[in-house]
């Protein structure tokens, strides 16, 4: 065995690299892609828009509501999905009920799809035990 031998392994890869005049051309842009959004991001900004509204601090709201301030602020800001009990906690801190809270986000909700999506499609509300079928 020679004292010369190459230290170079063999790479093989896993895609084979296109010659340069064979690759794909940029991608036309198609604009970034719509994202539904988060329940946790539309609870948090709901928590968020009446506390302000209603001038008090992240603290005086933690302390009504008996949950740590700093996990509040992490229901606010959309990084943590909060139970059921937090949020009514939350809420009744505010002087909402849960149902307030979840129907200020089904509102927003509806804001921020439907101006995703372009123009508004009104439809009926669904009747009980009703099934639609689309074509």
């Amino acid at each position: 065995m020679s004292s010369h031998a190459s230290n170079h392994a063999r790479v093989i890869p896993l895609r084979p690299d296109l010659r340069p005049d064979l690759r794909p051309g940029p991608a036309e842009p198609e604009g970034p892609p719509s994202k539904e959004p988060l329940w946790r991001d539309i609870v948090g900004d709901v928590l968020r828009r009446e506390r302000l509204a209603q001038e008090r601090t992240l603290k005086d709201v933690a302390d009504a509501a008996r949950i740590s301030l700093p996990y509040l602020s992490e229901i606010e800001r959309g990084l943590k999905e909060a139970s059921s009990e937090v949020l009514a906690a939350a809420a009744h801190a505010l002087g909402l009920g849960l149902a307030d809270v979840l129907a200020l986000g089904r509102s927003e909700l509806l804001r921020l799809t439907a101006a995703a999506s372009g123009p508004a499609v009104h439809r009926a509300p669904a009747r009980q035990g009703e099934v639609r079928l689309a074509a």
